[in-house]
Parts: C-alpha cells; sequence; structure tokens
C-alpha cells in the first residue's frame, strides 16, 4: 500500500492540508473545490495525473459526504429527486473516469470553457435567478430532466473532474428552477455519488495514494462542515455570489489549460 508520504516534506503537507480544507469549504457552498486540491496534489514528488485525480476523489468523497449530511439536517432537500440523479451519476462517473484511461481530457475543454462563459453571464445578468426555487417541470419530466442533468455531468466528473459541483449547481438553477441554496443541497448528494464511482473504476488500479487521500479527506470534511454551515446561514444570494466567483477561476483555469495545450 502506497501512503504517498515516502518523499514529502512537512511544507508541502501542510499545503495539502490548508487545500483540502479550502476546497471542502468551496465545495460545500457551490462546488469546484478540486481547482485547490488538484495542483496542491501535484506537488507531491513523484505523483501521476491519474494518481493525483484518485486521490483528490478519496479527499472530496470525504468533504462531500459531511456537506450532504449537513445541508440534509438543515435543508432537508427533496431525496425524491437527488436519489435517482444520484445513482444515474454514479455510473456516468464510472463511464467518464474509463473513458479518461482512452480519450485525452483536451478535446473537451475547449466546449466546456464556451459553456462556462454563457452560464456566467447569464447568472450574472439574471440577478433574481435562483433567488426562489419555481420549478419549471412536474411529474415524469421533472425526473427524466434531473436523470439527464445527473448523466452528464457524472460523466464530466469522471472524465475531467474539476468545477463539477458548480455545474450541477448551474443545471440545477437554470434548467430545473431551484433556488441556489436547494440547488447547492441536491449537488451535494450527487456530487457525493460521482466521487463515489471515479472511485470504484480507480480502486482497483492501485493508483490512491492512501496516507495523502486519508489526510486530504480528513481536512475536507472540516471544511466541508464548515461551508454548508455558512451557506445555509447566508443563503442563496451569498451562495451565487462564491458561484461566480468559482466559475469565473473555472473559467480562467480551464481557459489556460487549452491555451498550453494548443497554442505554447
Amino acid at each position: 500500500m502506497v501512503s504517498g508520504f515516502e518523499s514529502i516534506q512537512l511544507a508541502t503537507i501542510v499545503l495539502i492540508v490548508v487545500a483540502g480544507f479550502s476546497a471542502g469549504w468551496v465545495d460545500a457552498v457551490v462546488g469546484g473545490g478540486g481547482l485547490l486540491q488538484l495542483p496542491a496534489l501535484l506537488l507531491v514528488p513523484g505523483i501521476t495525473p491519474v494518481q493525483a485525480l484518485a486521490t483528490n476523489k478519496m479527499g472530496s468523497i470525504f468533504g462531500t459526504t459531511t456537506s450532504a449530511v449537513t445541508y440534509y439536517g438543515r435543508v432537508r432537500p427533496d431525496l425524491r429527486t437527488a436519489v435517482p440523479m444520484a445513482v444515474i451519476a454514479l455510473a456516468g462517473s464510472f463511464g467518464g473516469a474509463f473513458l479518461a484511461t482512452r480519450l485525452p481530457a483536451e478535446v473537451f475543454k475547449p466546449i466546456i470553457v464556451v459553456a462556462l462563459v454563457a452560464v456566467a453571464l447569464s447568472t450574472a445578468l439574471k440577478r433574481d435567478a435562483g433567488h426562489l426555487t419555481e420549478l419549471r417541470h412536474d411529474g415524469r419530466t421533472h425526473y427524466v430532466v434531473a436523470c439527464a442533468i445527473g448523466a452528464v455531468i457524472g460523466f464530466y466528473d469522471g472524465l475531467i473532474g474539476p468545477g463539477t459541483g458548480s455545474f450541477l449547481v448551474i443545471a440545477l438553477v437554470s434548467a430545473m428552477g431551484y433556488a441556489f441554496l436547494e440547488a447547492s443541497a441536491k449537488a451535494k448528494i450527487v456530487n457525493m455519488a460521482t466521487n463515489a464511482g471515479a472511485l470504484i473504476f480507480f480502486l482497483p488500479h492501485g493508483s490512491l495514494l492512501w496516507g495523502v487521500g486519508l489526510l486530504l479527506g480528513a481536512a475536507n470534511m472540516a471544511g466541508g462542515y464548515l461551508g454548508a454551515r455558512t451557506a445555509v446561514k447566508q443563503g442563496s444570494k451569498f451562495v451565487r455570489v462564491v458561484f461566480l466567483v468559482v466559475v469565473f477561476a473555472l473559467i480562467v483555469k480551464l481557459a489556460l489549460d487549452v491555451w498550453q495545450e494548443n497554442f505554447a
């Protein structure tokens, strides 16, 4: 069993703990914590991209589980929508992780950047979007749309990863009509499942750094608990602001990736 601590320095361990806590807080509020965790993990000497992705998923599942439980106790999201969505998302994430070993994620990044810019502009211009829950669908259509969102975003999480929670919030607000706070609560349940789906794929391959993953998970749990409580206390307006900040950071990160891969 590889812990990941064999040649790691104390300063790097501290940085991983700080990144894990911060990522847990961001993930709990609106998603996107992978933007903080993955760069920190890549500082571990000798770590491969697959090990970084697998260990990131291990840390994240602790945080998303903690924030999902915290949200449920205070917001009481509708599990009749969240659970089927999560099951489909788990299968989608497993499929995305499988494809990630065969198809470079770079193929999809330019499309994702364009989509994120459109969503950020739409959210910024529609100031009342996501303040109140006003469902756009009912009956069977509601569940079909929810499961379709779970499948697509679950697949994305397994394939690429960063920003999954933000994409879930985007879809639940814009396509289904949930308020930001209710959307975040449901997103945590679904994100917990997408992390599990990717982990199920990675575990047999021996890609996890167990020691680093458990340390990251503990920090993520603490950040996730605090982030969920903060979001519940501050409400949808606060979540909307954090959402826009995280989406902007995700746009910058992915745009730089595209530039370096194609023009640098």
